[in-house]
This record gives structure tokens, C-alpha cells and sequence, in this order.
């Protein structure tokens, strides 16, 4: 398995707009994406975190030229960042 996680520095007050473009394009990811398996909000007191899980490392780096990623998630979240995310991809050992 591989997760690419995606940290963002996002206010409090837009939190919630925020959670609603995880939940619009939740369903597109998982149905679409080739490779994926599964994608978690987690929320913090100092950001907010998208995690991602795939089958392989290319479908990950594939999904972040995705029209998918770059139109629409990026699109509905870059007026409510505070912050360039911080965007890495793990191996589960």
C-alpha cells in the first residue's frame, strides 16, 4: 500500500467549506482514479490532512496530474489555503 498524504493550512473558518470538497470529490476519487483504495480527512487543530491510499506509487504521482486533482480539488481548495500544501507519498514497509 502507498499513501499520499496532503497537508493543508487552512483556517478554522474555512474548514468546513473545506471538508465539503473532500466529501464532492470522495466518491469521483475512489470510482476513477486507477489505484485507489481508500481516502481519509484528517482534521487537526494545525491543519488539516488528506490521505490518500493506493495501489502503487505511480497511480499516486499519476493522480496528482490528474484533471481530477489539478482542476477540481485544487481548484475548489486554493481560495481557502493559507499555505502551499505540503504534498508526500509513503511505503507501507
Amino acid at each position: 500500500m502507498v499513501y499520499l498524504q496532503i497537508t493543508l493550512k487552512v483556517t478554522n473558518a474555512n474548514r468546513a467549506v473545506a471538508a465539503g470538497v473532500y466529501e464532492k470529490y470522495k466518491a469521483p476519487f475512489l470510482n476513477t482514479i486507477a489505484g485507489a483504495k481508500s481516502k481519509e480527512l484528517l482534521v487537526r487543530n494545525e491543519d488539516v490532512q488528506v490521505l490518500h491510499g493506493f495501489d502503487s506509487e505511480a497511480n499516486a504521482n499519476a493522480y496528482l496530474q490528474s484533471e481530477l486533482f489539478t482542476a477540481d480539488v485544487v481548484g475548489g481548495l486554493k481560495p481557502l489555503l493559507d499555505a502551499v500544501p505540503d504534498v508526500r507519498i509513503y511505503q507501507v514497509a
